[in-house]
């Protein structure tokens, strides 16, 4: 008897801390559903959930036990919850050296259980982190400590010296150690032992998949964009840690020449991959790969941001590779289109990330169209996590992204259809200069992730 008080009371506790709902069963009647695959709506129809899981579906009424919560979705959407594929959780910015000299544990939690928070009031039920966050906030989310969205955390970044996570200062020597090593965010690995020793202990740490930085960046001190930073044995040493778990390896890869060497050291995601052309999506289908891409860096405001516009280097790098850029949009969108996650690729503040969130929702449906932006939202981003294998998985009960018997109930419900306006899903039409948003979009009425309630304004 002692033991179920006990019991109770922590149930009640944790949901004290989360502020949710908890499911049992939920009922949700006469829902147009957008299933994450399909370009149409399956109108008037009846989900119910039974604790975490979508347990039936159909066009007629279902019956609930009497305890079940009703919901009543009349001219609603039902949609899956959305995916995040490239998230920076943890790092705070405002620029990198900042973090480097001036941060420490505190800075990088407080701000990863903010952006957590945030990304799962912003319908986003599914995050995975591309570098920069451990599997502590996973481990905080999933006991109910904080709110915040399914984890895949990369841990630390793994990239060469003088590569695109490569946050020392100029005078630091070879090996010596940085902040963002020490707190495993970033680790500079320049052989194939390093690269092992460094990704091994990524997956000690809870990552559930690794990030290598194949290529340069625009805002990084010491790279070119077009560098091709790690070699075929280094590329391989990490698919291979990565595949002993059952699991595989992300590549930061810009220039063509990178993302065609990831792709044939058995990489399974190009992220950025701006020179991606008709070739490149060839090989992607021979090995089963996928691509995430920031839209956002297709705008022309990018070249007004004070971290490129002040800095000459980074200019010079940012206008060099807007032209090598333009093979992207139509070899994506009309050419030789591949399977492309959801990516924002934020680092800063929670409402800055909160209005690029809803500016890169707005390009992919200004880009791509209503059905394109919504699969890439869900069940393109559920496919992704699943290469996280069987066993490494750490949710490996259900399919994620999708409406379906047996899959996770990660669901949200919209006023309105998508597919007509797709602004529902929480969009902003401008980057640099706009307003700060609302902590949940009004249109997004209902939030349930793993069967309990977050969000409920119906």
């Amino acid at each position: 008897m002692k033991a179920l008080k006990l019991k109770t009371i922590a149930v009640v506790c944790s949901a004290l801390v989360t502020g949710a709902a908890s499911a049992g069963q939920v009922l949700f009647k006469n829902v147009d559903i957008f299933n994450g695959t399909e370009n149409k709506l399956y109108e008037d129809h009846f989900v119910l959930v039974e604790d975490n899981k979508i347990k039936r579906i159909s066009a007629k009424s279902i019956k609930a036990d009497s305890e079940a919560t009703v919901i009543d979705g009349t001219g609603k959407t039902l949609t899956p919850g959305f995916i995040e594929n490239h998230a920076h959780l943890m790092l705070m910015g405002p620029t990198l050296p900042a973090m480097e000299s001036n941060a420490t544990w505190e800075d990088f939690a407080i701000h990863g259980t903010r952006m957590a928070e945030m990304y799962l009031m912003q319908g986003f039920t599914t995050v995975r982190d591309a570098g920069g966050a451990n599997g502590g906030l996973r481990r905080a989310i999933d006991a109910g400590q904080i709110k915040g969205p399914r984890f895949y955390p990369s841990g630390a970044f793994l990239s060469a010296r003088g590569g695109h996570a490569d946050f020392a200062n100029y005078s630091s020597p070879v090996g010596a150690e940085t902040n963002m090593g020490r707190l495993n965010l970033a680790q500079e690995a320049d052989s194939v032992a390093e690269i092992k020793k460094y990704a091994r202990n990524n997956m000690r740490m809870g990552a559930t998949q690794l990030k290598y930085m194949q290529s340069g960046g625009v805002t990084s001190a010491f790279d070119p964009w077009q560098l091709l930073a790690g070699s075929k044995e280094e590329l391989e040493a990490a698919v291979g840690v990565a595949d002993s778990y059952g699991s595989y390896v992300m590549a930061h890869s810009y220039r063509k020449e990178a993302i065609i060497a990831a792709l044939n050291a058995g990489v399974k995601t190009i992220e950025h991959g701006f020179m991606f052309d008709c070739e490149i999506s060839e090989l992607m289908k021979e090995k089963g790969a996928y691509i995430t891409t920031n839209i956002t860096a297709f705008d022309p405001g990018l070249l007004d941001i004070p971290a490129v516009k002040n800095v000459p280097s980074s200019l010079r790098k940012a206008k060099s590779a807007t032209e090598a850029f333009k093979t992207y949009m139509p070899s994506m969108t009309k050419e030789c289109p591949a399977p492309r996650g959801f990516q924002t690729d934020c680092v800063g503040s929670v409402d800055a990330c909160n209005i690029q969130i809803a500016y890169e929702k707005h390009l992919n449906n200004q880009f791509f169209g209503p059905f394109e932006s919504l699969k890439t939202l869900t069940s393109v981003g559920g496919e992704i996590a699943a290469l996280t294998g069987d066993y490494w998985n750490p949710y490996p009960e259900g399919k994620l992204g999708v409406i379906e018997v047996g899959a996770y109930a990660d669901i949200l419900l919209l006023d309105g259809n998508p597919l007509k306006d797709f602004s529902i899903v929480g969009t902003g039409d401008k980057w640099f200069g706009a307003e700060k948003r609302s902590d949940s979009p009004e249109t997004i009425k209902l939030i349930m992730k793993d069967g309990v309630i977050y969000k409920n304004t119906l």
